[in-house]
């Protein structure tokens, strides 16, 4: 996992800590930076025979090549476990799944070594490398410098075989899950098309993708279809028939919160679809690639400074403390804003107590068996003690983590006309959004959204209308200090009607068309303030 400088456009304190870690590590980037093969042990050099089933190996040895002074600085992250020698079986395209499979398009981000083997019925599967490749990551002018180095290093914060423990906890919390298995490449593997080299000698995650209903599992059996994030985020601000199941999603980010995995932005997810009453289509996220579970990154001095919360408040280290409520979930903001937006703090309290009742200590014995032995004893009985100590605090956590969405909530409308009613309070403020195509669906009602927000909590409130012609009414009792509330027209002819002060209250439209009474006026929107530009893009 890189560090997260590589958004910031000039000379700035992120760049200041990568040039403290290039001290530190010195040097040009290294050529063979990587292992060249993951097998260990007598014969590791010789050709693997055809007929083996299983070999020996390390996910990653290079990380555990540093003297004490290095990891006093660097920190010792998990690099006993890359270097920990584990028994692999030997992916087998054949029997793979059934029917065999085949390559299919390359994928992975800025670091993922990853692919798409495509199976049966149009069944897909994604082969993850445990290892990654930060190289893209960074400018030109510095993927040949100490800084690489550094990036690279940076991947042994995170555990290899994490993501084998999450099935069985995810199942208990009654959260739907992928199932990953571990397999190694063979170094002399050409089944995989284009990409076969980028995976030769490696250890990899296989794990079956939600791409269709053929792929449904039992606790997902009457789902109709499957959708990535970005589809069905237009869906959802396209038209109210679609929507998602926010207690469900509540269940899942909680799961999130107590393993600590903190990279869970919208990309991670897909999301299966379920058929309702009226023709209504909800929604049930199923999270995916589980790389950052029990993150350890702040045990050197200067990755315990690039997690400041002014640097990269993001990488939290998982342990018996949350520390960081704000840094655990910053990734994933964008996705629960939209999806938790209904969720109040009692229901954020009732799932937290509910999952420490899903999750006993049998279920987290069970789940931590499915190390490799020898990561097992390094690391099993202390991730066992973390997840215990988390789950007795997760009520406290999660209350932690409704004030941190609490504090400046987005609502957004759809593409359809809608009308929100906000009534401003000395202590409070209520919002109903209604939407005619809702009520042509449910039987007359059109209320879509209701919810009150407490100034004790929330210090700002964004409405962003989206598309069609909305209407804003807004009524303010007599108080000299309103919750701020942000309006944002968006596409359509919009109005806004009030009713008392509009002290405390901002107007915005791209196009200046929203009809307003008195004396308050739209201007252009900020593009900081532009609640939902990802999705108006198009």
């Amino acid at each position: 996992m890189p560090y997260p400088f590589v958004r910031c456009p000039s000379f700035c304190p992120r760049l200041l800590v990568l040039l403290g870690l290039g001290l530190a590590a010195g040097g040009c980037a290294r050529h063979n930076y990587f292992q060249p093969d993951a097998r260990v042990g007598p014969g590791s050099t010789a050709a693997l025979p055809a007929s083996a089933d299983s070999v020996l190996a390390t996910a990653g040895r290079q990380y555990n090549r540093h003297s004490g002074f290095y990891q006093f600085f660097l920190g010792r992250h998990y690099r006993r476990v890359w270097a920990a020698p584990v028994k692999v079986p030997v992916l087998n395209l054949a029997t793979a799944a059934p029917g065999g499979l085949t390559a299919g398009k390359a994928g992975g981000g800025y670091q993922s070594i990853s692919m798409t083997l495509e199976g049966r019925q149009q069944r897909e599967y994604a082969l993850r490398a445990l290892d990654k490749e930060p190289y893209k990551t960074l400018p030109l002018v510095l993927r040949h410098t100490f800084v690489l180095n550094v990036v690279r290093d940076a991947t042994s914060a995170a555990i290899p075989y994490g993501a084998l423990t999450v099935p069985p906890l995810a199942q208990a919390a009654g959260v739907p899950h992928t199932r990953p298995r571990l397999v190694y490449v063979r170094p002399d593997e050409t089944g995989l098309g284009e990409s076969s080299a980028r995976f030769q000698g490696k250890l990899a995650l296989l794990e079956e993708k939600y791409n269709n209903p053929d792929a449904r599992t039992p606790d997902l059996a009457n789902a109709i279809d499957f959708d990535g994030g970005e589809a069905m985020l237009k869906k959802v601000y396209h038209h109210p028939s679609y929507f998602i199941d926010q207690p469900a999603f509540l269940r899942a980010r909680l799961l999130d919160v107590w393993l600590g995995d903190w990279d869970r932005h919208e990309a991670q997810w897909t999301w299966a679809q379920f058929k309702e009453t009226g023709g209504r289509v909800r929604y049930v996220g199923i999270p995916k690639d589980r790389d950052q579970v029990y993150f350890r990154f702040d045990d050197g001095v200067i990755p315990w400074l690039a997690a400041r919360p002014f640097i990269a408040p993001q990488f939290q280290t998982f342990r018996n403390e949350y520390n960081n409520m704000a840094g655990l979930v910053y990734q994933a903001k964008f996705i629960d804003q939209r999806g938790l937006s209904a969720m109040t703090r009692a229901d954020f309290q009732r799932t937290a107590h509910d999952l420490q009742r899903r999750l006993p200590d049998s279920v987290i014995d069970r789940a931590l068996h499915r190390l490799p032995p020898a990561v097992y004893a390094l690391e099993g009985t202390r991730l066992g003690t973390t997840l215990r100590a988390r789950r007795e605090t997760l009520p406290q956590a999660a209350d932690e983590y409704y004030l941190t969405l609490a504090h400046e909530p987005t609502l957004g409308g759809t593409a359809e006309a809608e009308r929100f009613v906000v009534h401003r309070y000395a202590d409070s403020t209520t919002v109903r959004i209604f939407c005619k195509a809702l009520s042509q669906l449910s039987a007359g009602d059109s209320l879509r959204f209701r919810r009150t927000y407490f100034t004790a909590e929330t210090q700002e409130l964004s409405l962003d209308g989206l598309g069609g012609d909305d209407v804003f009414e807004v009524t303010t009792a007599a108080t000299h200090r309103p919750m701020p509330v942000l309006l944002y027209g968006g596409e359509g002819h919009d109005q806004l009607l009030l009713q008392g002060s509009s002290r405390r209250l901002k107007l915005f439209d791209e196009a200046s068309d929203v009809t307003a009474a008195g004396s308050l006026r739209p201007s252009l929107p900020r593009k900081k303030h532009r609640a939902f530009n990802r999705l108006n893009d198009d």
